[in-house]
């Protein structure tokens, strides 16, 4: 419909207006943030320490059968670490270092000795009594692979052996599987014998399962060499200089 003329404007009446939206502060640990992530840091290689001890744990049994978990092939699996890990914590720690993921988790190791028979001598008389009521001596012959095992601990002079004298340290090297293959077993390395050669070390050795092939590789790659030893079984002795 026309308006008459000089009619007042006709105006449409205003929408109120909407209040602009209040947005509360962030506070930290709630679902604000959930999507903002800091990059974690990167792994590294660090001195143990002694809330590292279930880590270490761990990783051994999870290594110790040819490389890969001995938890479906013993019974007793803790027998490894009681054997090639926590002795060398407890009495060398000075020479134990962790592979930490960035967020303080030990993730892998490398540990041992720079004087091979003052650690025999130390494991008899001051671990072996530690963990003797855990791990019962065996019965001779052994008759199972735990058994088998469990010998080892209480035979440590099996590590004197003439032909690698002349390599006084010893070591033992694990990490678990997420974690191998990116450069950090070549950085657990070079840490160790970095600290044998601060001690004047001149030499290490290690003895390895000669069926764990891809260990023997990497350790190839890294300058160890074969130390011939009579009938060594079912180990391979090998050596370098730091």
């Amino acid at each position: 419909m026309e308006q008459p003329p000089n009619a007042p404007e006709r105006r449409l009446p205003e929408r109120p207006r909407t209040a602009p939206e209040r947005r509360l502060p962030k506070r930290p640990g709630t679902a604000q943030d959930a999507a903002v992530t800091r990059p974690a840091a990167p792994a590294a290689v660090r001195p143990y320490r002694p809330e590292d001890a279930e880590a270490l744990h761990e990783i051994c049994v999870r290594t110790a059968h040819v490389g890969k978990d001995s938890r479906p092939h013993y019974a007793d699996p803790d027998i490894f670490p009681a054997i090639f890990a926590t002795p060398y914590a407890h009495l060398e720690p000075d020479l134990t270092f962790v592979l930490d993921d960035g967020e303080g988790r030990a993730v892998g190791y490398i540990l041992g000795t720079a004087d091979t028979p003052a650690f025999v001598e130390n494991f008899r008389t001051k671990w072996l009594p530690r963990v003797a009521n855990r791990f019962p001596v065996p019965p001779s012959p052994p008759r199972t692979p735990d058994e088998a095992i469990t010998e080892l601990l209480y035979r440590p002079e099996r590590m004197l052996v003439p032909e690698v004298a002349a390599y006084p340290a010893h070591l033992h090297i694990d990490l678990l599987p997420a974690w191998q293959g990116q450069g950090h077993g070549r950085a657990l390395m070079h840490t160790f014998l970095g600290a044998l050669r601060e001690r004047e070390v001149n030499a290490v050795h290690l003895s390895m399962l000669t069926a764990n092939t891809s260990a023997r590789a990497f350790y190839d790659r890294l300058g160890f060499h074969e130390i011939e030893v009579p009938d060594p079984g079912p180990v391979t002795y090998l050596g370098r200089t730091p």
